[in-house]
């Protein structure tokens, strides 16, 4: 278990707490540093009243805790664009000239290929600032690489966010990494500016560039290739969207990213390579220093990206640690290659895979050897097994609450995934060295690549196996932060009670339980309370949903006799404690909601003779009306305009409603309509 008495773990806490609360609320710098002077003072002074004792007293902690809770505060205060004084927001005006260099080679669509970009010049201002680059794809004459410069004069567009209720929010995402804007360009309007120096993020990419040459001049497919890519170069934006699913339900999605798993890994076997140095004066230290330079010689191979330079520094931790070889060293050190990196990089604590990693990690090393004990075969390969087990168990109980959390799903299979595809990957990982080394030398031979080739084929084939799997698949589970909070809470107490059985733990677990059935009450509570109804967002169907407490009817198109709920109502559904239809109408003229009336009008256009008095007015099928005439019948209170209307008949009935001081919404732009009551 971690030692709670660890300075460094309070401080790490103290960090997090105040990065949350400085992501949230925007307080006032002048009295965040006049605050942080004064504790400053008291710290000092109560450091010096302790004689510099190892155990401090309890108000040093305390003061300690609060200057680093400011700290965060501080940290976060900087790392937001608007606080950077040559961040391009800054800078944004009506007309803007900028010049872009690509840092990252995205996975495209159809239309577009995709980069991340950093702006380096925005009107004749040196800047920062990561924006999302958009290129038409048959605008692309020349292919576009990093370190590639653009040079255009071009609207700055906000990343939409979710247009529908519990709908995954692009927006916030990347507002998350620090990307607010994206640019979408055709040919005519960027000129490209190649053979640009190096950054260290180019010369990675052109190393990748040369391995692949080489893996496709040996004829390695592609389907083979882009795995090869994910798994040791960290870039999976070939990876198809039929694999991406197939990992994804067999619970293995991790090995296609560069992870805390695959530097675990690659971790063991440097350290087993450079063990024969121990023997020599200063061998682990010497020892030491090589592990570190090749975990980060790797990062720079897999490009560098933040959740390479995340893993690598908490394997860098981890590495030092066992170098320590003291029982807690490895827990201390990952507490404080956590504190770290969030105070350089504070906005890592929102990123799921950060959140993830240390999570998944600190599991493995605080449960995992408890679990072992449980049984301990003799048959050297039996234990093996059992010890691959037992992380796998350890690893996913820790990240369980959260995964339920963001992801809604539980691969049931996820230890057989790991008995059969941890092995795999050590031996991919192992030969994928083997093969870049002597690709980069030009020494590949022919029947290497076959024999990888197959390797390569062989997992996919097991990990089909396991993702068709279907009734071990849970998914749709509805998990809110109050659960997260509560499970976790349970989690640490029922470990702490099997470790050590006092009352104290006892006690503690007794109130986890409590409070876990608390929060399920309360959000059972909640699915009885709420009465709304929602207009989705949709451009192909129109789809409203009126709820009455747990009571929910659909209505859809009349030509809509598919039985399948549309994504959008599952996610609604499913976000509030799975919520059932108990009834499915199809859209007429006059709906009653609330005591109000709303009047549909569709593509038939008809509405008109109604003896109602409609507050509501939703369009849908691009009618062919006079919206003036349909304002001065009804006199409505909003005008409602979903996805299905051309955007044409949606400008021009805004400008009229505008003109009558009539409330529009239009859910292309604003997202789902909600009323609630």
């Amino acid at each position: 278990m971690l030692n709670l008495n660890y300075i460094p773990i309070h401080f790490s806490f103290a960090l997090i707490i105040g990065i949350i609360l400085g992501y949230y609320f925007d307080f006032s710098l002048k009295i965040i540093f006049c605050s942080t002077l004064l504790i400053f003072i008291g710290l000092v002074y109560f450091f010096f009243k302790a004689e510099k004792s190892f155990h401090p007293p309890f108000v040093f902690v305390l003061f300690a805790s609060i200057l680093f809770i400011l700290i965060g505060t501080i940290s976060i205060h900087f790392a937001k664009p608007k606080n950077q004084v040559n961040h391009y927001l800054n800078f944004l005006g009506k007309d803007n000239t900028s010049g872009i260099r690509i840092n990252k080679i995205l996975k495209s669509n159809s239309y577009y290929q995709k980069f991340e970009g950093e702006v380096i010049q925005l009107n004749n201002k040196a800047t920062k600032g990561t924006v999302l680059v958009n290129i038409e794809s048959k605008s692309l004459f020349k292919e576009v690489i990093v370190d590639d410069i653009i040079i255009t004069s071009t609207d700055y567009l906000e990343v939409r966010g979710a247009l529908n209720p519990f709908e995954f929010n692009y927006q916030e995402y990347l507002k998350k990494q620090n990307i607010h804007h994206q640019i979408s360009l055709k040919n005519e309007m960027f000129v490209l500016l190649q053979n640009q120096p190096k950054t260290l993020f180019g010369i990675a990419h052109g190393f990748r560039e040369k391995i692949n040459i080489e893996l496709k001049g040996q004829n390695f497919s592609e389907d083979e290739l882009s795995i090869f890519n994910a798994i040791l170069l960290g870039q999976r934006r070939d990876v198809s969207k039929e694999t991406f699913e197939i990992y994804k339900n067999a619970g293995a999605i991790h090995i296609l990213a560069v992870s805390g798993l695959h530097i675990g890994i690659i971790l063991l076997l440097i350290n087993f390579l450079f063990s024969p140095l121990e023997i020599l004066k200063n061998g682990k230290l010497i020892k030491l220093i090589f592990v570190l330079i090749f975990l980060w010689l790797y990062a720079f191979i897999a490009g560098l990206s933040p959740s390479v330079i995340r893993a690598v520094a908490m394997f860098t931790a981890i590495a030092i640690g066992i170098a320590l070889n003291r029982p807690s060293g490895v827990k201390n050190s990952l507490v404080v290659s956590l504190f770290f990196l969030l105070l350089i990089h504070p906005l890592f604590l929102f990123d799921v895979g950060f959140q993830l990693s240390y999570i998944a990690v600190f599991s493995i090393v605080w449960l995992q050897p408890i679990m072992s004990k449980v049984w301990v075969p003799k048959c050297k390969l039996a234990n093996y097994f059992w010890q691959l087990l037992t992380v796998s168990f350890a690893a996913q109980l820790g990240i369980l609450p959260l995964s339920l959390y963001y992801f809604h799903q539980f691969p049931g299979l996820f230890f057989v995934s790991s008995l059969v595809i941890i092995p795999f990957l050590g031996f991919i990982l192992g030969i994928g060295f083997l093969v870049i080394i002597l690709a980069v030398w030009n020494l590949l031979p022919k029947f290497l690549v076959y024999f990888y080739e197959i390797v390569i084929k062989t997992l996919n084939t097991v990990v089909d196996i396991i993702s068709q799997q279907e009734t071990f698949l849970f998914e749709n589970i509805s998990f809110s932060l109050l659960l997260l909070i509560a499970s976790y809470g349970l989690l640490i107490c029922t470990i702490n009670l099997v470790q050590n059985k006092n009352a104290t733990n006892v006690f503690a677990f007794l109130i986890a339980i409590i409070f876990l059935q608390i929060s399920l009450f309360f959000e059972k509570a909640e699915k009885y309370k709420k009465n709304e109804f929602i207009v989705f967002q949709q451009n192909e169907k129109s789809i409203f949903i009126h709820r009455i407490k747990n009571k929910v009817i659909l209505y859809k198109n009349l030509t809509d006799s598919s039985n399948t709920l549309p994504q959008q109502v599952n996610t609604y559904l499913m976000a509030n404690n799975n919520l059932k239809i108990q009834e499915q109408n199809s859209i007429k003229n006059h709906l009653k909601i609330n005591n109000k009336s709303v009047l549909v009008i569709d593509s038939l256009g008809i509405y008109y003779p109604l003896k109602i008095n409609p507050e509501i007015v939703i369009l849908t099928q691009s009618p062919k009306i006079n919206m003036q005439r349909v304002i001065e019948i009804y006199q409505p209170k909003i005008v409602i305009v979903d996805g299905t209307n051309f955007k044409s008949y949606t400008k021009r009935w805004e400008n009229t409603c505008k003109s009558q001081s009539i409330q529009f919404y239009s859910t292309s732009d604003k997202g789902a309509f909600v009323s609630v009551y």
